[in-house]
C-alpha cells in the first residue's frame, strides 16, 4: 500500500473456480484480457504492471481460494472507490476453430458506507439531490411554477366572475371588455405560451385509464392541462360544459375573438334555421362515437383520426405544420367569419364529451322570465349560438355561457318584459288622495 501514489487504489480480486481470472494472455502480451473494472460507463483494464501477486491474506476464517491478486487501478482511470463499481469477468468458449463466443460474469460491489468519508454536501449539491429524488411529475411542476401560478390566478378570477354573475351582467360594457381580454389571454397565455388546450384525446385516454391501469402520474406529467381539467371536472357540476367552451378553450376563443371583429367590420353573419341547425348538433355526438369505437380498437388510430380537432395545428403548433392541416383549420376559422363558431357548435367531439358529462349538472344559474319564448323571442335571437330554443329555455348542453342573455335579463332599457313590468309598476304608483278633497256624502232620514 506505501507504493500506491496519491490517487491510486489497490483491489484484491480472489477466486477458486476451475476458470483463471488471470489467464495467461498477460504474460504474451501484458493485458489482462479476462478480467476488468466498469465504473459509470467506464471500463479500467490492466496491465502486467498493474498486477501484483497476493501469496496470502491474513484474516481470521477466510475460504481457502486457489487464485489471489491485487491490481492497481491507476490515476488517469479517475475511479471512485465510495461510488458503485462492477468487476467483469470476461469467457471466451471456443465454438470453432478460429471463432469463439465471449461472455460476461459480472460482480458489482459498493463500499460500505461506514468506511467512506464523504464532505459535506452543499446547499446546491443537497438542491440537486432533493431533485433527483423526487418524482418526475414533481419536477415537472416545479419547472412551470410561472405558468402554473398566472393559471391558478385566471382560474381564481373565473371563479369570481362565475358566482358574482347576477354582479357582473348589471354592468354589462364592463362585462364584454373583460370578456374580451379573457379571451385574448385564453387564446395568447394559455394555448400558445402554455399549450394548455384540451382534446378528445384527453377524454379517451382517461376513459381507457379507468378500466385499466390507472396511474395519477399519467395525469399530473402536464401541470397546465390536469389544473384546467380538474377546474372544468368542477364547473360542469356547478354551470354546465360552457364554461369551458366559452371561457377556457383556446381554439373556441380565437373563433370567438375573429367573429367579434368580423362584426365590428360588418361583415354579413347567416344562421341556419333553428329545425336545420338543431339536427346538426347531432354530427359531434357521431364523431364522438367513432372515435371511441376506434379506441377501443387502437389508441394509435383514435389519435390519428382525433386530428378531426384543429387544435394541434391553430395552437399547439401555431400553424407550424403540413399544408393540409393548416388548410383545414383555417377554413373552420374562414367560415366563423361569417357564422359564429361552427365547428364548436357542429363538429367538436370534445365539447359533445362535455356534453354529455354535463348532464350532472348540479344548479340552474342561468335566470329565465315566464314570458322568455311566449311571447318574447329578443335572447332566442340575440344568442349567437343558438343555444336558446324557441320556447325560451336554454339548452345547457350547446349554452357557451357567455352570458349575454343575462344581460339582457338585467337591462330595464332592453329586456321586454322587465320594460313592461317597470311600466306596470310606475302606473300603479298613485298619489295618495287628500281627504280634505273627499266629498261628505249624508243621508238624511225624511
Amino acid at each position: 500500500m506505501d507504493e500506491l501514489k496519491p490517487g491510486e487504489h489497490a483491489v484484491a480480486v480472489m477466486g477458486s473456480g476451475e476458470y483463471s481470472f488471470k489467464g495467461s494472455g498477460y504474460v504474451r502480451g501484458g493485458i489482462f484480457d479476462r478480467v476488468q473494472l466498469r465504473q459509470f460507463g467506464n471500463v479500467i483494464s490492466f496491465r502486467d504492471m498493474d498486477f501484483q501477486r497476493l501469496d496470502d491474506v491474513y484474516a481470521d476464517g477466510i475460504p481457502d481460494f486457489s487464485e489471489m491478486a491485487v491490481f492497481i487501478v491507476r490515476e488517469h482511470a479517475a475511479f471512485d472507490p465510495g461510488s458503485p463499481w462492477t468487476l467483469e469477468l470476461l469467457v471466451r468458449r471456443q465454438i470453432g476453430p478460429v471463432s469463439g463466443m465471449f461472455t460476461s460474469f459480472e460482480l458489482p460491489y459498493q463500499m460500505p458506507e461506514q468506511y467512506i468519508e464523504r464532505p459535506q454536501p452543499t446547499a446546491e449539491e443537497l438542491a440537486a439531490i432533493e431533485e433527483a429524488n423526487r418524482p418526475v411529475w414533481v419536477n415537472i411542476w416545479y419547472q412551470k411554477s410561472f405558468q402554473i401560478g398566472v393559471i391558478l390566478a385566471a382560474l381564481g378570477l373565473l371563479t369570481v366572475i362565475l358566482f358574482l354573475q347576477d354582479k357582473f351582467t348589471q354592468r354589462p360594457e364592463f362585462l364584454h371588455w373583460l370578456r374580451r381580454g379573457y379571451l385574448v389571454f385564453t387564446v395568447v397565455f394559455i394555448g400558445w405560451y402554455a399549450l394548455g388546450q384540451l382534446s378528445v384525446v384527453n377524454v379517451l385516454t382517461f376513459t381507457h385509464a379507468l378500466f385499466q391501469d390507472f396511474r395519477w402520474e399519467l395525469f399530473l406529467s402536464d401541470p397546465v392541462i390536469f389544473i384546467i381539467w380538474t377546474f372544468t371536472a368542477a364547473s360542469i357540476l356547478l354551470w354546465g360544459r360552457g364554461v369551458f367552451c366559452g371561457w377556457l378553450c383556446p381554439f373556441g376563443a380565437l373563433q370567438e375573438l375573429i367573429n367579434e371583429a368580423a362584426r365590428k367590420l360588418k361583415v354579413p353573419q347567416y344562421e341556419l334555421p333553428f329545425a336545420v341547425h338543431e339536427r346538426l348538433w347531432a354530427i359531434k355526438y357521431i364523431v364522438l362515437l367513432v372515435l371511441f369505437g376506434l379506441s377501443l380498437e387502437s389508441m394509435m388510430m383514435a389519435e390519428k383520426a382525433a386530428e378531426v380537432e384543429p387544435f394541434k395545428t391553430a395552437i399547439t403548433l401555431k400553424f407550424d405544420r403540413q399544408w393540409w392541416f393548416v388548410a383545414y383549420a383555417v377554413f373552420l376559422l374562414v367560415i366563423n367569419i361569417f357564422t359564429r363558431k361552427v365547428y364548436c357548435r357542429y363538429v367538436c367531439p370534445l365539447g359533445a364529451a362535455l356534453s354529455i358529462s354535463s348532464k350532472v349538472r348540479l344548479f340552474d344559474w342561468l335566470k329565465r322570465r315566464p314570458e322568455c319564448g311566449s311571447p318574447c323571442q329578443l335572447c332566442a335571437k340575440e344568442c349567437e349560438i343558438q343555444a336558446i330554443h324557441p320556447d325560451g329555455h336554454i339548452n345547457h348542453n350547446e349554452c357557451h355561457y357567455c352570458l349575454d342573455c343575462q344581460m339582457t335579463y338585467h337591462n330595464e332599457n332592453k329586456c321586454p318584459p322587465l320594460i313592461l313590468k317597470n311600466k306596470r309598476a310606475k302606473r300603479g304608483k298613485k298619489a295618495p288622495a287628500d281627504p280634505s278633497l273627499i266629498p261628505v256624502v249624508q243621508v238624511v232620514e225624511p
